[in-house]
């Protein structure tokens, strides 16, 4: 951390005295007070002294120190055009279009398209639309990227009324398509930000990259006293990621992934409490890498004939929901109240007296948050995170219509589902939510990486 600057250091010593004085003022209203702290004086007075500069330095030393408020001053998520949407209808006319798969690899689709969850609204790249376009090309990839970040950003920037020469750091996270120059510079070239703005581009970080951006911007706004607002934008490429094989672990992305992108402002200044979306309150990252099932449960490889795709095994539902379950032993104790722990420790001592004829109670995470955003990787993964954590219909409601009506927008999936709470009108001031997704690799985030980050509606 930078040492604070002289103005910041008179406003820190000033604030530091005037509660000294404060706690003094009310102290000496008590007799007896006033009684011990005659004595200290008279007798003690170079010891009482030090302990008096001790504790101002201690007061001072904790508002340096202390963590910074990290505030989502709004977001806003990509919505394509109407003649984007990618029906059941419109999927098979271009599968049929390419002639390049066989029958019984357009029935295995047909069959994961209708019990995916995916409803008829969601929205497909570009390219598919194209009569002359089977297969998709670099310039297509980039006019999907384009038309994502610059459709969000342009969105954000109209809502919160920032300049964009007011940003300092820009943070694009995309899984699988990473063009030269980057997408971090074709925001700041598209936009003209300024010169010592600060880019970063995450790359092959799967759906838990949204969550992990916000995480990652938090650590870049605490860190320093100049940095004040960073612009986030999580999109994902499907254009140059359409399988083309017939690969059954690799033919299901083709029915579960749609386009979305989503862009945010993420700032420090103390300023935007009163007007901000949400304050960040705690992320956790787990990773699980060092497990080979884990490592491989979405794998990006080619197939026997060439074609290149992402492998969705069958370890895939299972490696989420072991995870998960490590995950929410760090997160627990970290965000559950008091009587949650002492329930679960209860029964705990109970599986261990009958030596493992009775099971562990599944703490109920509704005591600590208001609202969930499950990772919406499919109609099978929301049900998983539902059993883990023993979740009714009721919660994972906004988590199957996201997927119904946008699909699997990969890193972005978890703020069009937070969209689809405040378009409900379901958040309200003081609401702690919590979001959940999951990455390659396999990374957990609970507030961003692996399994989720915790914010705070500061808003009306």
């Amino acid at each position: 951390m930078k040492p604070l600057t002289h103005t910041e250091l008179f406003q820190i010593s000033f604030l530091s005295l005037l509660c000294f004085t404060f706690l003094l003022h009310t102290a000496l209203s008590y007799p007896a007070f006033t009684t011990l702290l005659h004595h200290l004086l008279s007798s003690h007075l170079p010891l009482s002294l030090s302990c008096a500069l001790f504790a101002l330095l201690s007061l001072v030393y904790y508002l340096h120190t202390r963590p910074r408020p990290i505030f989502l001053l709004n977001y806003a998520c990509y919505k394509p055009h109407p003649h984007r949407k990618c029906s059941y209808a419109v999927s098979e006319h271009f599968v049929r279009r390419t002639a390049l798969f066989t029958p019984e690899s357009l029935e295995f689709m047909r069959n994961i398209y209708l019990k995916s969850g995916l409803g008829d609204e969601t929205y497909g790249p570009p390219f598919i639309f194209q009569n002359d376009q089977n297969v998709a090309t670099l310039k297509c990839a980039l006019q999907e990227a384009q038309e994502g970040m610059f459709g969000a950003v342009d969105s954000l920037l109209s809502k919160t009324r920032i300049d964009p020469h007011r940003i300092d750091v820009v943070i694009v996270t995309c899984g699988s398509f990473s063009p030269s120059p980057s997408l971090s510079s074709l925001i700041v070239n598209h936009y003209k930000l300024k010169p010592d703005v600060k880019t970063y581009n995450l790359s092959g970080m799967g759906c838990s990259s949204g969550v992990m951006s916000i995480d990652m911007s938090a650590n870049v706004l605490r860190s320093s006293n100049k940095v004040r607002y960073a612009l986030v934008v999580v999109t994902e490429s499907i254009s140059l990621n359409w399988y083309f094989g017939d690969n059954r672990s690799m033919l299901v992305t083709n029915c579960l992934f749609r386009v979305g992108c989503t862009a945010a402002i993420i700032t420090n200044d103390p300023s935007c409490r009163r007007v901000a979306k949400m304050e960040l309150v705690h992320s956790l990252r787990t990773h699980h890498g060092a497990d080979d099932r884990s490592y491989r449960a979405a794998f990006q490889e080619e197939d026997d004939n060439g074609y290149t795709g992402v492998s969705l095994t069958k370890d895939l539902i299972r490696v989420a929901s072991v995870n998960l379950r490590e995950h929410i032993k760090i997160l627990a104790p970290r965000v559950l109240p008091l009587s949650q722990l002492v329930h679960y420790a209860y029964s705990v001592l109970l599986v261990m007296l009958s030596r493992g004829e009775s099971k562990p109670v599944v703490p109920d995470f509704m005591t600590a948050f208001e609202h969930m955003c499950i990772h919406t990787g499919g109609k099978a993964v929301i049900e998983q995170v539902g059993r883990v954590l023993r979740l009714g219909e009721e919660v994972t409601e906004p988590a199957r219509m996201t997927l119904h009506r946008f699909g699997n927008t990969s890193s972005s999936l978890v703020f069009y589902e937070l969209a689809y709470f405040e378009a409900k009108r379901r958040v309200k001031r003081g609401d702690r939510t919590w979001m959940i997704a999951f990455g390659t690799g396999f990374k957990d985030v609970v507030s961003p990486n692996s399994v989720g980050i915790h914010l705070i509606r500061k808003g009306k």
